[in-house]
Order: C-alpha cells, then structure tokens, then sequence
C-alpha cells in the first residue's frame, strides 16, 4: 500500500522524526500537538505542514455520538500517527476516528496492551487501527532532538488484534519500511513484558544508580569514568515521560526490578559476608556475574544479527574541530570499516580518547597507517 498523506498527532522526538524520515521518502506529511511551539518548531524542521482541521467548537468529538460535517477534518489522511504518552492514546484515537480523520491509524507508544484495552472499551473502530512501537530512541526529547535516520535499521514492532483490517497492517508495515526500520509482529502482550526487561526496568536501574550521583562526593565524581556514564546515560530523560511510560506498564516492569533486586541483595550480602572475612561468599558473586556476561553477550550486534567480537583500535585525539573527521580519512584511505565509535574523555585536558571498533583483520594494518600519519595509538 502507499502512504501519500500520513498525519503526525504529537511532534516530539518520536513523532517528528517519523515526520522527517516520511518527508525525504516525498510522503506529505501534516502536523497537530496541543503545544503550538512543538508544531512551529517541527514544521521549521522540515517536518510538514500544520494540519488545519475544520473543527466546529460547539462539538466535542470524545463525547458527542453524532458529528455534523462541518466537524470533520479538511482532510482525510492514508495514516494517522499517533504520537501521545499511553495514558492518551485511546482518547487521541476516538477523537481522530470521530472526525474520519485517517483512512487507517497507528500509535508509537511504548506500552501496547493497555492503550488498545482502552480503546476498546471506549468504542474506536479497532479494525482500522493497529498499535505500533518503533524501538529508538535518544536521552534527548522534543522535537529539536528528532533525526530522520533514528529508526534506520532497528526494530519496529506492530501488534495487529483480530479485529485489525489487512489493509490497516499493510499501511503499517508501509509506515516501517519508509522509515527504514524492521518490523516485527508481536502481541501486546508479549511485546510489554519484552520492553520491561530491555527498556522499560533498564531506565529505572540506571536512574537508580545515578541517583547515588546526586549526593556523591566532589571527590567521588571527580573520578568519574566512561563505565558510569555508559550506565547512567539513559537517566537523563524526561521523568514525566517516563512516568507515563512506566505507569501503562506497571506489573511487568515490576517482575523484572523484583528480580534486579534479588539479584542486587545477594550481592549485597555475600559482599557483607566478604567483609566479615567469609571468603567462601565469592562464589554468589561470581555466579551473578557470569551470568551477566552471559547475558551481555545475547545482545543483538550490528543489523540485529549476533554480536561480533570486533577488535578496538584506541587513538589520542584532541578536543578541536575537525579531528574525527582526519581520524576517519586515515580509515577510508586505508579502506578500514569502523564498526562503532566511542569516545572517553580526559577529566581537565582537551584530549580524549577515540575506541574504533573494527574486523580483527583490519586491526593492524589500521593501528599502522594512524602511526605512519603521526597519530599516537597506546
């Protein structure tokens, strides 16, 4: 099916970076959010126009049974996108529904059994709707944090009920492929206790760590390394957001923190034991984290296939314009892919160090040509 004319509802950063990606694939896009600045900003993102429904002001859609014509939208749209917090999604959705807005409607929230309960039970027509989440996202929120490439490759879930229409999933599945993402059909339900353990108990894991931050010592963050910015990055997002996110998925996420915490406190005590001078506590603590190098390891790798052991190139860079960009000539000259990139800096020099992830084979002769061209590589 082809998507001409797609409808964002909410214009934060997942909502207008649909919009983008939609945009340069010559999708029309059209754009609502309750917050004119979120709209002006995204449309001057390039985002779309602003949607300019012809709503009649003595109607309200979401209670009134019997919507006049002068209440429907200018225009009916191949999709809506609905990008609202969960505990919206429902109302959002009848309210679109009463003014046939869409021919076909999806929502990219991050909890899905909740929001199409919902919506169920407030009437919406579910053979015309199927409940989507694209899995990106970024610390950052709103729509100047929105990129056009923040879906490229990475999973996009949908969750057609039995009420779905065919042509519905097929308007989704449309919706993904023009963002570049890889769908992948799951129920709601399944696909709620599959983010509680790879998104949604994750955040609250490192908010709780960075929560120790808040009353650390100056001494303490002064020693401050990449390992506890690699874990507490994500808690730096919005808390209402999360909130809202946690809320629609309480009981899940709630099984796997139960299960951290199992975990946390028998470390706890056999580090306690330790302590005392038990050493035959090491063994729950070696357990515990083989397991999470277990687990660590089952992460999907590059293009979601399995994870490859690529070999790190580390080179001194100086924190000045245009020094990755020479880093990364030395690498199309020699004809080396870099892999990953990571970047540690030094606490109060302007240097850092840049981790090129690259093929085993590749290693070598990149760590060589960077030494030829002056590059100081430990």
């Amino acid at each position: 099916m082809e998507l001409r004319t797609v409808l964002v509802v909410g214009t934060g950063l997942i909502g207008t970076s649909a919009a983008l990606a939609l945009r340069k694939r010559g999708v029309r896009v059209l754009l609502a959010d309750r917050d004119q600045g979120a709209v002006r900003l995204a449309r001057e993102l390039g985002a779309g126009e602003e949607w300019a429904p012809a709503i009649n002001p003595a109607v309200n859609p979401a209670t009134d049974s019997d919507v006049s014509p002068a209440a429907q939208s200018a225009e009916r749209v191949d999709l809506a996108i609905i990008a609202v917090p969960p505990a919206h999604v429902a109302t959002e959705l009848l309210e679109l529904q009463r003014m046939d807005a869409a021919r076909f409607y999806t929502d990219v929230a991050s909890v899905k059994a909740e929001p199409i309960h919902r919506a169920a039970q407030l009437g919406c027509d579910l053979s015309a709707y199927v409940a989507s989440h694209p899995l990106a996202g970024r610390e950052k929120s709103g729509p100047g944090a929105a990129r056009e490439d923040l879906f490229l490759g990475r999973p996009w879930a949908l969750c057609p009920t039995e009420e779905s229409d065919p042509e519905a999933k097929a308007a989704v599945l449309r919706l993904i492929e023009l963002c570049g993402a890889n769908a992948v059909e799951v129920s709601a339900v399944d696909h709620d206790r599959a983010v509680a353990v790879v998104s949604h108990a994750p955040h609250v894991a490192a908010s709780a760590v960075a929560a120790r931050l808040a009353d650390a010592t100056d001494v303490a963050l002064g020693l401050a390394g990449q390992g506890v910015r690699d874990v507490t990055r994500i808690a730096g997002s919005d808390p209402s957001l999360w909130l809202g996110i946690l809320s629609g998925n309480a009981s899940p996420v709630a099984e796997v923190l139960e299960a951290v915490a199992n975990d946390l406190a028998d470390a706890a005590s056999a580090l306690r034991s330790l302590a005392e001078g038990d050493g035959t506590a090491t063994g729950e603590l070696t357990q515990l984290l083989k397991r999470g190098v277990a687990g660590h390891d089952r992460i999907p790798g590059k293009h979601g296939g399995p994870a490859s052991d690529y070999a790190a190139v580390q080179v001194v860079i100086g924190d000045r314009p245009g020094q990755l960009a020479r880093l990364f000539q030395v690498c199309d000259e020699v004809g080396v892919n870099v892999e990953d990139v990571r970047l540690e800096h030094a606490p109060g020099l302007p240097l850092g160090i840049a981790e090129l992830s690259v093929q085993p084979d590749a290693a070598t002769m990149l760590t060589e040509a960077l030494r030829e061209r002056g590059w100081q590589v430990p």
